[in-house]
């Protein structure tokens, strides 16, 4: 009896597919690549040379994080150049918030098997939201796991790293008792609150249905790309009296907000003082979603607060004024 021989490729994984891709993004990936990348794709690593000259005391500031359950939307719709945008955008608020200026991104893209189509899509997202923001994809990893994803199902993770001055670091600590919260629109639900989301709404809807109340489809509604608030966070934080800021991602805006406070302060928020999107009332009347869930689950149309003193609010509001946003004064400190 001839023994059966396996391959690589029989267990699910093609080498060459990924070998393939690689090749096909080399030069989306180049065009976010600054005179500090010192390497292309293809290496063991990424290669970041900073420019240390303007910093007297540089701190290097990263953080992780995944797009979650959004993913299950993007299968649904079969729309993948989206989600890789979320996750850079989501990292690069999520250190810009500290005061860091954002240097390199490096991603993770796992599935069951890879194709082509879909790689190429969701790289050429990260390689597009690295571009606005400034920031470096140096490097990645692509793998194929047959035995963990199901067909057509994948998952993304993306680590930033930025880098601030020590003494420029925004940490909370100058926020005080009567501190303004200035809260900055929303893009929609951001990469927070889909596995509630999606369990109302495709209660209800398929994801192509058209929703008069959304004005577009369900995936065009849910699949809106995570804003970046690099530029608003650049343009604010060298105003004397911005003392912090908070990104509402999973836990709601007092949830995030409350992780800068100093101790004995707390929020006192005008739930009522902004109008909430279509989307978030929809959820909440299908779904008899109570509001305390409402709010602790989804950044309800707003996306980034600002902790503001008195003496700044004309400041703050003629700059929002420049970048062409409307901003609205949600609550304060107590």
């Amino acid at each position: 009896m001839t023994k059966k021989s396996f391959t690589y490729k029989d267990s699910g994984v093609d080498i060459k597919a990924g070998e393939k891709l690689v090749n096909s993004i080399k030069g989306i990936v180049k065009e976010t690549h600054s005179p500090d990348v010192l390497s292309n794709i293809g290496g063991f690593g990424g290669f970041f040379k900073p420019d240390l000259g303007a910093f007297k005391n540089p701190v290097f500031v990263s953080s992780v994080d995944g797009v979650g359950t959004k993913l299950i939307v993007a299968f649904k719709a079969g729309k993948y150049d989206t989600v890789g945008q979320d996750l850079v955008n989501h990292c690069v608020n999520d250190i810009a918030v500290c005061g860091a200026t954002p240097l390199f991104f490096l991603d993770y893209f796992s599935t069951g098997k890879l194709e082509q189509h879909v790689g190429y899509e969701v790289i050429k997202g990260f390689a597009t939201a690295c571009k606005e923001n400034g920031v470096a994809l140096i490097g990645g990893e692509t793998a194929e796991m047959p035995d963990i994803y199901g067909e057509g199902e994948f998952d993304l993770a993306g680590t930033i790293v930025g880098i601030v001055d020590e003494d420029k670091v925004i940490n909370g600590a100058g926020i005080k008792k009567d501190d303004v919260l200035i809260g900055f629109k929303s893009s929609g639900l951001h990469t927070n609150g889909y596995s509630l989301a999606r369990k109302v709404l495709f209660s209800e809807y398929k994801v192509n249905d058209y929703v008069e109340e959304l004005g577009s489809t369900v995936a065009e509604e849910l699949l809106k790309v995570h804003r970046s608030y690099l530029s608003h966070i650049t343009t604010l934080k060298d105003i004397e009296g911005v003392n912090g800021f908070s990104h509402i991602t999973g836990g709601g805006m007092v949830g995030n907000t409350k992780r800068i406070l100093p101790e004995g302060l707390t929020l006192d928020v005008n739930w009522t003082s902004w109008e909430r999107p279509n989307v978030y009332k929809l959820i909440q009347e299908i779904g008899n979603v109570p509001e305390e869930d409402m709010q602790a689950t989804f950044n309800l149309g707003i996306g980034l607060v600002a902790v503001v003193s008195h003496s700044a609010l004309d400041a703050v509001k003629t700059k929002a004024e420049e970048l062409g946003e409307e901003v609205f004064k949600v609550g304060r400190v107590v």
